[in-house]
């Protein structure tokens, strides 16, 4: 995927969460069961973290957005687009 739709792909998320206003915290397993639930998948992914690197999820399923965190890598399903970003960053 190109930088130019990896942006648009990012801003639609971002627009998608302030219009949506909601977005649940799971941990991984459960964030990865989301994840099996739906076809054409989407997920934005960053890694972080200042004494150990972090790695950050984020996907919208059914109108609401989810997030994870984890500290190694999840097991993305086969053929989801990913969007791999600078920083995921979460209200509050």
């Amino acid at each position: 995927m190109g930088a130019g739709a990896a942006g648009a792909a990012g801003a639609a998320i971002a627009q998608a969460i302030k219009a949506s206003g909601t977005i649940v915290k799971l941990d991984p397993r459960e964030f990865e069961r989301i994840l099996a639930r739906q076809p054409g998948l989407l997920v934005v992914t960053a890694q972080g973290g200042i004494f150990s690197t972090r790695y950050r999820y984020l996907t919208s399923y059914k109108g609401l957005a989810f997030c994870s965190d984890s500290a190694t890598p999840l097991n993305l399903p086969a053929g989801c687009e990913v969007v791999a970003a600078r920083k995921i960053w979460i209200p509050g």
